[in-house]
């Protein structure tokens, strides 16, 4: 993926305390280096808690709250996993709003592990096939959406995956969904 592809494209993370490391980590260091500029969106600011499975780990800057960011100011959206976090963030109503208007806006979502709980609870699941950790595929079907047990899948504007192992396949399907956001945009701009 060549780094002009996502040159300054404006990529939101919504994350909280306890996400799961890998997810917000190896993900965000994938936009960087094909030219995307992220910025991590917390409910409160200062920084927030990783972890790595049940082990907590290192800190990570938040760049703006949900009461600062707007999402008109952003291109496409990662929502990284971890239980603790994914369960937090599904009940913020700033989150669920900031999140379906990404999707109305019909800019990329890459969701991964128990991520699609936030998509669950703003109402957005519906009609969707997607995948996430195992132990959520409930709910996605009682939302109405059809989980698969999948590496990756792309669904119209979103992409998903189950947990960090699956990272290598959902950086390369989230970078190629996001590049051709931004192409289909380009077009349209023309």
């Amino acid at each position: 993926m060549a780094a002009e592809k996502l040159n300054n494209l404006r990529v939101a993370i919504l994350a909280t305390n306890d996400f799961e490391e890998a997810e917000l980590i190896e993900t965000r260091k994938a936009l960087n280096e094909a030219g995307a500029k992220t910025s991590v969106i917390a409910p409160k600011s200062g920084k927030i808690q990783a972890m790595k499975h049940d082990e907590k780990s290192g800190f990570v800057d938040v760049d703006l709250t949900l009461d600062q960011a707007n999402p008109d100011d952003f291109d496409a959206m990662l929502l990284p996993g971890g239980a603790l976090n994914a369960d937090a963030l599904r009940v913020e109503p700033k989150a669920q709003e900031f999140v379906r208007r990404i999707d109305k806006a019909g800019k990329p979502i890459a969701v991964i592990c128990h991520g699609p709980w936030l998509l669950v609870s703003a109402g957005l699941a519906k009609g969707h096939t997607l995948t996430s950790y195992h132990t959520i595929q409930d709910d996605i079907r009682n939302a109405g959406a059809k989980w698969v047990d999948k590496e990756v899948v792309t669904d119209h504007n979103w992409v998903s995956s189950r947990q960090p192992d699956d990272i290598p396949a959902f950086n390369s399907a989230m970078l190629e969904l996001f590049a051709h956001s931004r192409q289909k945009a380009a077009a349209g701009a023309r």
